[in-house]
Protein backbone atom coordinates (compact mmCIF):
# COMPACT_ATOMS: atom_id res chain seq x y z
CA UNK A 1 0.00 0.00 0.00
CA UNK A 2 0.92 3.28 -1.00
CA UNK A 3 0.52 5.39 2.35
CA UNK A 4 1.77 8.68 1.25
CA UNK A 5 -0.82 8.82 -1.89
CA UNK A 6 -4.23 9.10 0.45
CA UNK A 7 -6.32 11.77 -0.28
CA UNK A 8 -9.18 13.48 1.56
CA UNK A 9 -12.30 11.78 0.23
CA UNK A 10 -15.05 13.95 1.97
CA UNK A 11 -16.96 14.12 5.35
CA UNK A 12 -20.38 13.73 6.47
CA UNK A 13 -21.75 15.28 9.47
CA UNK A 14 -25.14 13.61 9.63
CA UNK A 15 -25.69 9.85 8.24
CA UNK A 16 -27.32 10.85 5.30
CA UNK A 17 -24.30 11.78 3.83
CA UNK A 18 -22.29 8.67 4.25
CA UNK A 19 -20.56 7.68 1.23
CA UNK A 20 -21.49 3.76 0.30
CA UNK A 21 -19.33 1.31 2.15
CA UNK A 22 -17.57 -0.77 -0.89
CA UNK A 23 -14.64 -0.56 -0.68
CA UNK A 24 -12.54 -1.74 2.56
CA UNK A 25 -11.93 0.63 5.54
CA UNK A 26 -10.11 0.61 8.88
CA UNK A 27 -11.63 3.02 11.23
CA UNK A 28 -10.04 4.84 14.10
CA UNK A 29 -11.84 5.63 17.39
CA UNK A 30 -11.13 7.19 20.44
CA UNK A 31 -11.87 9.69 23.06
CA UNK A 32 -11.21 13.52 21.93
CA UNK A 33 -7.85 14.71 22.16
CA UNK A 34 -6.69 11.21 21.87
CA UNK A 35 -4.57 11.97 18.85
CA UNK A 36 -6.46 10.65 16.22
CA UNK A 37 -5.50 13.13 13.41
CA UNK A 38 -1.38 12.77 14.28
CA UNK A 39 -1.71 9.54 14.42
CA UNK A 40 -3.29 9.11 10.49
CA UNK A 41 -1.09 11.85 9.52
CA UNK A 42 2.28 9.74 10.87
CA UNK A 43 1.22 6.68 9.16
CA UNK A 44 0.41 8.52 6.07
CA UNK A 45 3.52 10.53 6.25
CA UNK A 46 1.70 13.98 6.16
CA UNK A 47 1.97 16.36 7.73
CA UNK A 48 -1.75 18.09 8.02
CA UNK A 49 -3.74 15.88 5.66
CA UNK A 50 -6.14 15.37 9.11
CA UNK A 51 -6.96 18.68 10.77
CA UNK A 52 -4.95 18.28 14.04
CA UNK A 53 -5.92 20.53 16.97
CA UNK A 54 -5.64 21.06 20.14
CA UNK A 55 -8.51 21.94 21.61
CA UNK A 56 -10.72 18.61 22.12
CA UNK A 57 -14.13 17.90 19.94
CA UNK A 58 -12.45 19.50 16.90
CA UNK A 59 -13.49 16.62 14.35
CA UNK A 60 -17.17 16.78 14.21
CA UNK A 61 -17.52 14.98 11.04
CA UNK A 62 -16.34 11.16 9.98
CA UNK A 63 -13.69 11.89 7.60
CA UNK A 64 -12.71 9.34 4.95
CA UNK A 65 -9.44 9.04 3.46
CA UNK A 66 -8.91 7.36 0.00
CA UNK A 67 -6.06 5.11 0.19
CA UNK A 68 -5.17 2.79 -2.61
CA UNK A 69 -8.87 1.48 -3.38
CA UNK A 70 -9.45 1.22 0.25
CA UNK A 71 -10.66 3.82 2.74
CA UNK A 72 -9.54 5.35 6.50
CA UNK A 73 -12.34 6.54 8.52
CA UNK A 74 -11.59 8.88 11.14
CA UNK A 75 -14.54 9.25 13.64
CA UNK A 76 -15.55 12.50 15.93
CA UNK A 77 -13.79 11.77 19.14
CA UNK A 78 -16.25 10.57 22.49
CA UNK A 79 -16.62 11.98 26.24
CA UNK A 80 -15.91 16.05 25.01
CA UNK A 81 -17.87 17.49 27.63
CA UNK A 82 -17.57 20.79 26.54
CA UNK A 83 -20.47 20.37 23.37
CA UNK A 84 -23.85 20.74 23.29
CA UNK A 85 -26.56 18.22 24.05
CA UNK A 86 -27.92 18.37 20.34
CA UNK A 87 -24.38 18.28 19.43
CA UNK A 88 -23.63 14.91 21.33
CA UNK A 89 -26.96 13.36 20.02
CA UNK A 90 -25.97 14.44 16.36
CA UNK A 91 -22.66 12.70 16.57
CA UNK A 92 -24.07 9.58 18.09
CA UNK A 93 -26.79 9.77 15.62
CA UNK A 94 -23.90 9.44 12.98
CA UNK A 95 -21.73 7.09 14.53
CA UNK A 96 -24.36 4.78 15.20
CA UNK A 97 -25.33 5.38 11.52
CA UNK A 98 -22.30 4.81 10.38
CA UNK A 99 -21.69 1.29 11.86
CA UNK A 100 -25.42 -0.33 11.02
CA UNK A 101 -24.77 -0.06 7.31
CA UNK A 102 -23.24 -2.14 4.72
CA UNK A 103 -19.57 -1.65 4.86
CA UNK A 104 -17.14 -3.72 4.29
CA UNK A 105 -15.02 -2.71 7.61
CA UNK A 106 -11.69 -4.91 8.06
CA UNK A 107 -10.26 -2.98 10.99
CA UNK A 108 -11.04 -0.75 13.93
CA UNK A 109 -8.35 0.96 15.66
CA UNK A 110 -9.23 1.98 19.11
CA UNK A 111 -6.72 4.64 20.19
CA UNK A 112 -6.44 4.99 24.18
CA UNK A 113 -3.88 7.57 25.74
CA UNK A 114 -0.94 5.72 27.60
CA UNK A 115 -0.91 8.24 30.22
CA UNK A 116 -4.47 7.31 31.51
CA UNK A 117 -6.47 4.16 32.75
CA UNK A 118 -8.92 3.69 30.16
CA UNK A 119 -11.75 6.32 30.96
CA UNK A 120 -15.69 5.09 30.90
CA UNK A 121 -16.13 5.91 27.69
CA UNK A 122 -13.64 3.86 26.09
CA UNK A 123 -14.58 1.00 27.82
CA UNK A 124 -18.08 1.79 26.60
CA UNK A 125 -16.66 2.01 23.21
CA UNK A 126 -14.51 -1.40 23.98
CA UNK A 127 -17.57 -3.30 24.89
CA UNK A 128 -19.62 -2.33 21.63
CA UNK A 129 -16.57 -3.19 19.78
CA UNK A 130 -16.22 -6.96 21.03
CA UNK A 131 -20.61 -7.07 21.25
CA UNK A 132 -20.37 -5.86 17.38
CA UNK A 133 -17.43 -8.76 16.82
CA UNK A 134 -15.63 -5.95 14.59
CA UNK A 135 -12.12 -6.83 14.31
CA UNK A 136 -9.80 -4.41 16.72
CA UNK A 137 -6.46 -3.33 17.67
CA UNK A 138 -5.71 -1.29 20.52
CA UNK A 139 -3.51 1.60 19.85
CA UNK A 140 -1.62 3.23 23.02
CA UNK A 141 -0.99 6.89 21.63
CA UNK A 142 1.43 9.77 23.83
CA UNK A 143 3.95 6.18 24.52
CA UNK A 144 6.43 8.86 24.16
CA UNK A 145 5.33 11.48 27.05
CA UNK A 146 5.86 8.59 29.81
CA UNK A 147 9.07 8.14 31.45
CA UNK A 148 10.81 4.49 31.34
CA UNK A 149 8.95 3.57 34.82
CA UNK A 150 6.01 5.10 34.11
CA UNK A 151 5.75 3.69 30.60
CA UNK A 152 6.57 -0.04 32.22
CA UNK A 153 3.80 0.34 34.68
CA UNK A 154 1.33 1.26 32.32
CA UNK A 155 1.79 -1.21 29.79
CA UNK A 156 1.92 -3.43 32.52
CA UNK A 157 -1.92 -2.28 33.60
CA UNK A 158 -3.66 -2.03 30.47
CA UNK A 159 -4.22 -5.96 30.16
CA UNK A 160 -6.32 -5.37 33.71
CA UNK A 161 -7.85 -2.14 33.52
CA UNK A 162 -9.01 -3.70 30.01
CA UNK A 163 -10.23 -6.91 31.54
CA UNK A 164 -9.45 -8.25 27.82
CA UNK A 165 -6.79 -10.38 26.18
CA UNK A 166 -5.61 -8.72 22.92
CA UNK A 167 -3.53 -9.84 20.85
CA UNK A 168 -2.50 -6.32 19.46
CA UNK A 169 -1.79 -3.55 21.79
CA UNK A 170 0.26 -1.36 20.41
CA UNK A 171 2.47 1.46 22.02
CA UNK A 172 1.93 4.42 19.21
CA UNK A 173 3.99 7.95 19.25
CA UNK A 174 3.48 10.49 16.61
CA UNK A 175 6.52 12.41 17.83
CA UNK A 176 9.21 9.77 17.84
CA UNK A 177 7.61 7.04 14.74
CA UNK A 178 7.50 4.25 17.44
CA UNK A 179 4.58 1.78 15.64
CA UNK A 180 4.37 3.38 12.67
CA UNK A 181 5.65 0.40 10.93
CA UNK A 182 3.44 -2.32 12.62
CA UNK A 183 0.51 -0.36 12.45
CA UNK A 184 1.27 0.09 8.50
CA UNK A 185 1.49 -3.62 8.62
CA UNK A 186 -1.44 -4.58 10.36
CA UNK A 187 -3.45 -2.30 7.99
CA UNK A 188 -2.28 -3.38 4.82
CA UNK A 189 -2.74 -7.21 6.25
CA UNK A 190 -6.53 -6.66 7.14
CA UNK A 191 -6.59 -4.88 3.69
CA UNK A 192 -5.74 -7.71 1.66
CA UNK A 193 -7.90 -10.69 3.29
Amino acid sequence: MKFEDAYFEGAAGVSEQLPSGDVPEVVFAGRSNVGKSSLINKILNRKSLARVSSKPGKTATINFYNLDGARLVDLPGYGFAKVSASEKQRWAELIDGYFEQERDLRLVVLLIDSRHAPSKDDLTMLDFLIEGEFPMVIVLTKIDKLKPTERKQRLAAFPDELDVDFEHMLPFSAETGEGVEELRSIITECMAD
